[in-house]
């Protein structure tokens, strides 16, 4: 018998199981390959002085990994709209923390 069905006992009659999808093997090799291109990106930006503009990039790059990261290592490209609500809403609460980070960073120019 299939893993993905098995037999009623009552009725005889083969029931389905929900296999949930998943990334591909390729899907998660070209993941990979962008984090890792994002990774010299990192290392790139960190040895460029662009003044003001390196704490930008930086960020952005880290958030375009964790965004990676989230939709294919975490399956949350596949998962269930309540877990991608919880998730967006998480990812939400995470950028009003960096938004008040940044006007923080910004306001404090008479320290520098």
């Amino acid at each position: 018998m299939s893993q993905h069905a098995t037999e009623s006992a009552a009725t005889g009659k083969a029931e389905a199981h929900h296999v949930p999808p998943h990334p591909s093997v390729a899907m998660l090799l070209a993941n990979f390959v962008a984090l890792m291109l994002l990774l010299g990106a990192t290392v790139a930006v960190a040895e460029i002085n662009l003044g003001k503009g390196n704490f930008i990039a930086a960020t952005a790059i880290a958030a375009t990994k964790a965004t990676l990261i989230l939709l294919f290592f975490m399956n949350l490209a596949f998962s269930k709209p309540l877990t991608r609500l919880v998730a967006c809403a998480a990812f939400f609460w995470l950028l009003i923390l960096f938004g008040l980070s940044f006007s923080d960073y910004f306001a404090r120019s008479w320290l520098r």
